[in-house]
């Protein structure tokens, strides 16, 4: 949903405001063929053989393999083997020179398949059960190795910048967790957690004013905070208060992440922000293909862009606070028991056999003799 929320406006955006949102120009949006043409005759031809290649595998799995899967794992396995065929093919019209493909369409498929290759090694294997998160971007990674050694744009040098990258950042986000650690200990010995949850818990409203409060909360906390001390030292805090309220803690973790992601969009710490301002031309440029001189992106302006996003994301909270059910769809296969169908049976304790011997015998034999008497 926050995802429509986003195409939306930008649909929305660019038509009511096309300047806002303007195209690439003809220059660089045409493209022909050395021989004049467009190329996409060659295009669509691959797709439709990479579909077809695709539902012939799904159709076998189906019926050979396993006729009780689910729709999303036949997709994602049918889609995957539809791009390695597409793969091949391209590959094949390079290698051997056959010519059958137009550049445009060897461009696009080279373009476009290992990037897809790459998200089916990270986000399939984990959809389709194979991997653990863990495990999956293990995956993604030795792919992304392995793509860039066929395409030959990675040598010792880079292997280690990104070998010493990866070292930093974890050691970043250790250090994160063990300093969110030590607070937590300090915190909890000298009784602060029972402090907050006396105090989260007389809030007036009940579990409304409860979430009201923290979700605000968590949203001022976003400004100075990240991410990691948000989810490691607030959370463990509110968490315990939720579960005596009796609020569910999946739709509490979901309505809190999207909260949470608001801190990527402003300022001062917002990563996005960051990672903008790091790509956009902070100076004026010429343009290679129109010749035209680009003005810079300014900071200002980058922030001021996010503001639409940011109160999307608002908006996204609020939803999710008054439909819960968007979130708690995952309890609707459930078992519903009914209490008054309950029955409790307690078996009785079954009487010992009597005992075999001449002491039984004996005592048997003394019983008859009482009971003529």
């Amino acid at each position: 949903m926050l995802v429509g929320f986003y195409l939306a406006y930008t649909l929305v955006i660019a038509l009511l405001r096309p300047a806002w949102a303007p195209p690439l120009p003809p220059e660089a949006r045409r493209y022909r063929e050395p021989d004049g043409s467009s190329g996409m005759a060659s295009l669509v031809a691959v797709i439709a053989v990479a579909a077809a290649a695709g539902w012939a595998f799904d159709q076998f799995l189906h019926l050979a393999g396993n006729p009780n899967a689910a729709l999303d794992d036949r997709l994602l396995i049918g889609g995957a083997v539809g791009s390695v065929m597409a793969l091949a093919i391209a590959a094949a019209n390079r290698a051997l020179r056959l010519k059958l493909l137009s550049s445009i369409a060897e461009r696009v498929v080279f373009a476009l398949v290992p990037p897809l290759a790459l998200i089916f090694l990270v986000l399939g294997t984990i959809l389709l059960g194979w991997a653990t998160p863990t495990e999956g971007g293990a995956m993604g990674a030795s792919g992304a190795l392995a793509m860039a050694l066929l395409r030959r744009r990675l040598d010792l040098g880079q292997l280690r910048q990104a070998l010493d990258g990866t070292a930093r950042l974890s050691t970043f986000a250790l250090f994160i967790l063990i300093g969110a650690r030590v607070f937590s200990l300090t915190f909890y010995g000298i009784d602060g957690h029972k402090w907050v949850e006396t105090l989260l818990e007389g809030l007036p409203g009940g579990q409304t004013g409860f979430l009201v409060a923290i979700n605000l909360l968590i949203f001022l906390l976003a400004f100075f905070l990240d991410f990691f001390e948000l989810a490691f030292i607030v959370i463990p805090l509110l968490a315990p208060v939720a579960d005596k309220l009796g609020i569910d803690l999946v739709w509490l973790g979901v309505l809190l992440a999207v909260n949470m992601q608001t801190s990527f969009m402003h300022p001062p710490f917002g990563f996005s922000l960051f990672y903008l301002r790091s790509v956009a031309p902070s100076k004026a440029y010429e343009d290679r293909v129109t010749r035209k001189r680009i003005e810079p992106v300014t900071t200002v302006q980058i922030y001021w862009g996010a503001v639409p996003f940011l109160a999307m994301q608002l908006v996204m909270v609020g939803v999710v606070l008054a439909f819960p059910q968007l979130v708690m769809v995952y309890k609707k296969d459930a078992p519903v028991l009914d209490p008054a169908s309950v029955q409790v049976n307690i078996p009785t304790e079954a009487q010992p056999p009597p005992a075999e011997g001449t002491q039984a015998e004996d005592l048997m034999r003394d019983l008859m003799k009482g009971a003529g008497k």
